[in-house]
């Protein structure tokens, strides 16, 4: 590993290096990692376009999927700008509360021409038009998980509001498919605003493994049967049903919802 960079911002410490080694694949990849250890963002540098992350690819398989000519999304999380790289000529607005993060992406990932807002995400959300996006993407991370307050009943109803009929919101979170009180709150909070709520998991290497897991809402259901299901098949996902869990409140004093167990 060759280290290019480590830098401390008021929210992250980051780390840019270069390895030939990323979950498994040899070749020659960039990253970034913040304090808890977790790879934010990687690039492929024979090939800048390709999503490399797993969790990434899942993302980007479902929204094409869902809507294959979709026009806009609003993303929540920037890491390296993957996403926006790769739906480039697409209207895609991201919301990044650490501008050093976005520095990062601009000189070490080409990042260029990207709509970032730096910010709360929530808050600049809110600020959007009714009806203004086809997909919202949460893929925001701190050290304890995904931020609590972009997982309450009431932030699902604002980002359903910002949604055009038939969009989705989907939600990157660290899980495990059964026994997992952080992933049931989220489902079962979820179910609060949307008609439609799946969560689809990635493997991990044992079953009680923390893995990506991908929740989506929407007001229309998302049924997956013969080629599309066969589709996320090769992206790895499988459908995960989540027990009954209590709903997230903005203030809420209930049990830990930070992901830890």
């Amino acid at each position: 590993m060759k280290l290019l960079a480590e830098i401390q911002s008021p929210y992250n410490e980051i780390a840019v290096y270069e390895t030939a080694q990323l979950d498994g694949e040899t070749g020659r990849f960039r990253c970034v990692r913040f304090a808890d250890g977790d790879v934010q963002g990687a690039m492929d540098l024979r090939d800048p376009q390709r999503l490399v992350l797993a969790y990434q690819k899942a993302l980007a398989g479902l929204m094409v999927r869902r809507q294959p000519l979709f026009a806009s999304a609003f993303m929540i999380g920037y890491g390296i700008g993957s996403l926006s790289r790769h739906f480039r000529g697409k209207r895609i607005v991201t919301a990044e509360i650490d501008q050093a993060v976005v520095e990062v992406g601009k000189r070490y990932f080409g990042a260029a021409n990207d709509d970032v807002r730096i910010g709360d995400g929530r808050l600049l959300l809110e600020a959007e038009p009714d009806r203004s996006f086809d997909f919202i993407v949460l893929d925001a991370f701190t050290s304890r998980g995904t931020p609590p307050h972009l997982t309450t009943e009431s932030f699902f109803r604002m980002a359903s509001d910002k949604l055009r009929p038939g969009g989705a919101l989907f939600l990157n979170a660290m899980g495990r498919p059964s026994d997992d009180r952080h992933a049931e709150a989220v489902a079962t909070t979820m179910r609060q605003v949307f008609a439609d709520v799946r969560c689809r998991s990635l493997p991990a290497e044992r079953s009680r493994d923390r893995r990506n897991m991908i929740f989506a809402g929407s007001d229309v259901g998302f049924e997956l049967s013969g080629r599309k299901a066969a589709g996320l098949m090769e992206l790895e996902l499988v459908e995960v049903e989540l027990a009954e869990g209590h709903v997230i409140r903005d203030g809420s004093s209930g049990p830990d919802i930070s992901g830890a167990q």
